[in-house]
Formats: structure tokens, C-alpha cells, sequence
């Protein structure tokens, strides 16, 4: 599987004892929810790839922090979470800082 390495990056890494995978997406593209359809299909795509080769790693999606609050503070994002089968890390491009692990571990 090849990954647009110019708008995202899947990267394997372990936090703690568990092993992730980190789709990072930066939501620069022309439109935020064409961003975001963009970026649940490829989730789901590397969810289910995973889930066959690599069961023990946790998938999940890193945005940058403006496009959470823009995204996820909302109705749609709201539901997005609620049924928890999207995991996110919100990190903040300037600072090269890790924000939020949704959900928490």
C-alpha cells in the first residue's frame, strides 16, 4: 500500500507499551470536509489493513489542532467520537507538539 507521502504520512511507533500506527493528515486541501471524507475513507481503508496484518497496533488519525476545533467541536465531529471507532492525536504544526490523544490513553 503507498501513501501520498506530500499530504500524509502513516508511521509506525509505540506509545508506552502499545504499538500505533499515525496517519497524519494536514487538512490543507481546498475544502475541510472533502479533507475529512478524504481522511475517514484512508482510516478505515488502514483500519481494516491492520486489523489483518498487524492486529496488536492501534490506528490512529493526527490533525492539526485548528482543524479539530474546527471539525470536531462540532455536531458532525461530536458524532464522529461518540462512537468511538476513530482515534485522534491533535498536535500543533508550529511547536511540533503532540495537543490531545482522543481518546485518552
Amino acid at each position: 500500500m503507498y501513501v501520498d507521502l506530500g499530504a500524509s504520512q502513516l508511521l509506525a511507533a509505540q506509545k508506552e507499551e502499545r504499538k500505533i500506527a499515525v496517519e497524519v493528515k494536514t487538512f490543507s486541501g481546498r475544502s475541510e470536509m472533502d479533507d475529512l471524507e478524504k481522511a475517514l475513507g484512508q482510516y478505515v481503508l488502514y483500519f481494516d489493513v491492520l486489523t489483518e496484518l498487524q492486529p496488536e497496533r492501534l490506528l490512529y488519525l493526527a490533525l492539526p489542532i485548528w482543524a479539530y476545533e474546527s471539525l470536531f467541536e462540532e455536531p458532525l465531529g461530536q458524532l464522529l467520537m461518540k462512537n468511538k471507532r476513530l482515534r485522534l492525536i491533535v498536535f500543533e504544526p508550529k511547536q511540533e507538539s503532540i495537543k490531545q490523544w482522543l481518546p485518552s490513553i
